[in-house]
């Protein structure tokens, strides 16, 4: 008869006691209390990500070392007596005509992530619980879709529908979730049960390492209750920091990362279609009649407005498209925003159709009501018709403004900003008379002087001479040593005007009987 629980005298100290002879102590909730959580496991995922598999059973392997032993079978080979962790020569011998497939880790991870996007329509927050799972920040969900158990069977149909086997559970923390889903009871904890939930799961559910469960069992630790039974200390001195934090993580005593695939939107509203939309009337019809004006409406009453908007639509057969755009001036106008999404909206691909439509205010800051002709910040009405116009404009083209920044050096001396950006101009910028354009490319000029140092008194430029009848200058430019290279000649320029009354802008690279000898260029012209 095998003895259930053998303990060497050095642990006896340790352990004292019989297992599973304390009762069960639940640790106070330290994990953001009142949170749920539904976990997704997708046991066949190997399976699935290798495609259609047609009449054969299909069955996953992985060489480990010199083994290549089977990860995951599909039901079909189930039933004729595969299973996970057979070596494969095994499985081939008791099913000859199984199809074997070598397991593909990357196609895994985008079907994960593929289906962490088409669980977004459940929830704002949804995070990949790799390798073969999801986790779904559902708080406050519930009451959308009528409970917790018709979000998650709502859930489970629509994998069910693309083709994926599927087990859910919900949870306060999303650890215990998902070691529910991955030990098979699945259910939902109601709050505060999560001990007791927990007492009752094996611990391979936790995913301890092998060998540390290998070492629990030999001392007739099977369940997550023999644990939770035993003092803290010593089970952390024997075991390690990881299998203390695992209990915490899954009771909520501890923080555990919630990496989730979209940052959570401080706005949201959607709408779920009884029948798919194809046409692109019957999606504007949702954004004008009900998306845009219930969003606006819920940021007038919080006084913000929006400055980056996204658009989520979601496929009926799985699949997800999203149209982001960002506004100059915080907004919150739905026929400016209609405006905004119109061209942007003959991108989406329907298919199937769309069976839910999300509208995310992604970014907002405070904004007040028009009153007296001003907007909250000593905006005018005139400044929110000029910055509509640019966002309209910013559609379709890049739109950006003239800076000046901190150098001497000419094509350094401005930059290109956000139209809306404050501009804050450098002290003796602009002190000198600078052409309104500048050649991309400065262009090589001949030049008649009198004396080498004198001002130019003809230019040839582009195949024609130009006489001059004015010029000033030099104006010298030393380069900015702690930017460019050692060798980069200085300049002198000289405002010239010529005798048909262009006035262009030239400088001679170089200094006058230096190696090499200088070069003049034509770098712009005045107005």
């Amino acid at each position: 008869m095998r003895r259930r629980f053998c303990r060497p005298p050095r642990l006896a100290a340790s352990l004292p006691g019989v297992v599973g002879a304390a009762p069960v102590v639940p640790l106070p909730a330290m994990d953001a209390p009142g949170r749920r959580y539904l976990a997704l496991h997708l046991p066949l995922l190997p399976v699935e990500a290798a495609g259609p598999a047609g009449d054969r059973p299909v069955l996953v392997w992985r060489a480990e070392g010199p083994a290549r032993l089977v990860v995951a079978v599909d039901a079909a080979a189930a039933r004729l007596g595969l299973a996970a962790g057979q070596a494969l020569a095994d499985a081939q011998a008791i099913l000859p005509g199984v199809q074997a497939c070598p397991e593909d880790p990357v196609a895994e991870a985008a079907r994960l992530g593929m289906l962490g996007l088409w669980a977004l329509r459940f929830t704002p927050l949804v995070a990949e619980d790799p390798p073969q799972g999801l986790w779904l920040d559902i708080t406050g969900m519930g009451s959308v879709f009528g409970s917790e158990a018709a979000l998650r069977d709502r859930a489970l149909a629509g994998l069910a529908r693309q083709g994926h086997a599927a087990m859910a559970a919900v949870a306060g923390t999303a650890p215990l979730a998902a070691a529910l889903a991955r030990a098979g009871p699945g259910g939902i904890v109601p709050p505060g049960g999560e001990a007791l939930a927990l007492a009752e799961l094996p611990l391979a559910a936790l995913r301890l390492p092998p060998e540390m469960l290998r070492a629990l069992r030999r001392l007739g630790l099977e369940r997550a209750g023999d644990l939770l039974a035993q003092p803290r200390a010593p089970l952390a001195r024997r075991f390690g920091a990881g299998l203390i934090l695992a209990l915490d993580r899954a009771l909520g005593a501890a923080g555990t990362p919630f990496s989730s695939l979209r940052p959570a939107p401080e706005f949201h509203v959607a709408r779920d279609m009884m029948e798919p939309l194809i046409t692109r009337a019957g999606i504007d019809a949702v954004l004008q009649r009900q998306l845009l004006p219930e969003l606006c409406l819920r940021l007038a009453e919080a006084g913000r407005g929006l400055r980056r908007l996204r658009l989520r639509a979601h496929r009926a057969e799985g699949g997800l498209q999203e149209i982001g755009l960002g506004l100059g001036l915080a907004g919150r106008d739905p026929a400016h925003l209609l405006k905004l999404l119109h061209t942007k909206l003959d991108t989406l691909e329907p298919r199937f159709g769309f069976d839910r439509l999300e509208l995310l205010a992604e970014e907002t800051e405070p904004l007040g009501g028009l009153q007296a002709g001003l907007i909250e910040g000593g905006q005018t009405e005139r400044d929110a018709g000029l910055a509509q116009l640019l966002d309209r404009l910013g559609q379709r083209m890049a739109v950006w403004r003239l800076a000046p920044r901190a150098s001497h050096w000419p094509e350094r001396a401005a930059m290109r900003v956000d139209p809306f950006a404050a501009v804050e101009t450098p002290q003796g910028w602009g002190d000198r008379p600078r052409p309104l354009l500048l050649l991309k490319k400065p262009e090589v000029v001949q030049v008649l002087a009198l004396l080498p140092d004198d001002p130019p008194r003809r230019l040839l430029w582009r195949g024609a001479w130009h006489e001059v009848i004015a010029a000033e200058g030099p104006e010298r430019f030393e380069p900015e040593w702690w930017r460019d290279r050692p060798d980069r000649p200085v300049r002198d320029y000289y405002r010239v005007e010529c005798a048909d009354g262009t006035r262009l802008w030239v400088c001679r690279a170089g200094l006058v009987g230096g190696e090499p000898p200088p070069t003049w260029f034509l770098h712009g012209a005045f107005a």
